[in-house]
């Protein structure tokens, strides 16, 4: 649990390192400096996440990382490859609530260990964690044709040196059916009036900023007044952005329902094909009757698959709410190790007690859970695999060694497509101002150091 709190405020390290006025850049690829403070955070990360010493060249490693991330950036932005702002608030009030959870949610606490507030700590991610997710998704765009054969499983576990095979413990794999309640016809006219009601009060001279602070449900944007920003097309969901496009500067939207809530969307400005743009978000409330429909529906899709009317996997595919876990067949990911293997100790109170007698092929009775933003779900579980502590083996580790050399593959083929690239965009160390730190990179004679970094170094 101490490793997931680390891993949190280690997403905050870069702002916190510069502070410590030893922040300094260290490359250039185009525009995009890659600093001192963004190695450290990486190499705290490392540190946190291994009982071993890191190797000798670990920061070079790190380095050949980041270098390869502002490349990719660099043609995701060539190609406008973009992610909304609204997946972008998503994943930023997630970071927060987590640490603020960690803190016993008060604000207090988290300032005093940052500096900052909450929201002022996610004004400063917002950026990184933009580029963190454009990186991201553009490399799975690159990769997605990349798969491997059980030969290829075969020798890759064929080339792993025997005692270096890896010890497993206790492990469970899972996949699940994720229900959402859903809120009733009242509900959502409560919701639909009120919307309307501010959406008067505007249009009778009210502050659009005042009525977000006090009454938008959107945490990222309210506090700001509604604010969302510069944005360009494919930013937002499809409803909110095909109102947003349509109106004219300081014009106020009609009510925009989405599956977030009632949006009342005003143009500030409009920038060649971006758009700057505020909004009040209203949402409707679930009622404990429309989260025990929600929960009778999961126990009859449970039913329905005792009684082989369908199979778990085709449940999946038509009942299933989670899109993310969807699209991977149910499985149910652990975000420490992004597989989904759990160690029992990994599981949250919930998924452990309703698990941990069930064997392999058996289904969970509903689980109610609450998600980073206090959303009640209704999860159904299913062992797909179960181990005893173990060395590695094809037998019963098959899909997690396959994981592995698709990683491995996947990893190789990214480099190969870097490498192509490098040409195309204007590389530039900055050695010479870092003194004793540039040790860890290059001789005094300008050649590297690491063999990954030769590939980066410039001609003279």
């Amino acid at each position: 649990m101490m490793y997931r709190l680390l891993f949190a405020c280690l997403l905050l390290s870069s702002g916190l390192f510069a502070q410590q006025q030893i922040d300094r850049v260290v490359a250039l690829v185009g525009n995009e400096p890659i600093l001192v403070s963004d190695i450290e955070a990486q190499y705290r990360l490392l540190l946190s996440r291994t009982k071993e010493a890191p190797p000798e060249n670990a920061r070079a490693v790190i380095l050949d990382q980041l270098l390869t991330n502002a490349v990719v950036l660099a043609e995701a932005e060539r190609d406008s490859f973009t992610v909304s702002a609204v997946e972008i608030e998503g994943q930023l009030d997630s970071r927060i609530s987590e640490i603020l959870r960690y803190m016993n949610n008060d604000p207090e606490q988290f300032k005093a260990y940052y500096g900052k507030t909450p929201e002022e700590v996610k004004n400063d991610m917002r950026e990184s964690m933009r580029k963190q997710m454009v990186v991201q998704r553009m490399s799975a765009n690159i990769m997605q044709s990349v798969t491997v054969t059980p030969k290829e499983v075969q020798t890759f576990f064929s080339k792993i040196p025997e005692d270096s095979l890896p010890y497993f413990n206790s492990t469970v794999e899972l996949a699940q059916i994720v229900i959402k309640p859903k809120v009733n016809d009242k509900e959502d006219e409560r919701a639909r009036q009120e919307a309307e009601r501010i959406r008067q009060e505007i249009l009778n001279g009210a502050d659009f900023a005042e009525l977000a602070k006090q009454y938008s449900q959107d945490p990222g944007s309210g506090a700001r007044g509604g604010d969302l920003g510069i944005t360009n097309r494919g930013s937002f969901v499809p409803e909110f952005e095909a109102a947003a496009y349509q109106l004219d500067e300081n014009e106020v939207s009609e009510l925009v329902k989405s599956q977030y809530g009632y949006h009342i969307i005003q143009l500030l400005e409009r920038l060649g094909n971006n758009i700057h743009t505020r909004h009040i978000l209203i949402k409707a409330e679930l009622t404990p009757a429309d989260e025990e429909r929600a929960k009778n529906e999961a126990d009859s899709i449970r039913s329905l698959i005792l009684l082989d009317s369908f199979t778990f996997d085709q449940a999946v595919q038509r009942f299933s709410e989670d899109e993310f876990s969807k699209t991977r067949n149910g499985a149910m990911m652990n975000p420490q190790t992004g597989e989904p293997y759990w160690e029992l100790g990994d599981l949250s109170p919930e998924v452990y007690f309703a698990i941990e007698k069930l064997k392999k092929g058996e289904i969970s009775e509903a689980i109610e859970y609450s998600t980073p933003f206090g959303e009640k779900e209704y999860t159904l579980i299913k062992i797909r695999n179960r181990t005893i502590p173990h060395v590695a083996n094809l037998q019963d580790d098959y899909s997690r060694i396959q994981m592995a050399a698709k990683e491995e593959k996947k990893s190789r083929y990214i480099q190969e497509w870097v490498a192509k690239k490098i040409d195309d965009h204007y590389v530039e160390f900055k050695f010479q101002s870092l003194g004793s730190y540039a040790d860890f990179f290059i001789k005094k004679n300008g050649q590297a150091k690491n063999p990954q970094l030769q590939r980066w170094m410039m001609e003279p």
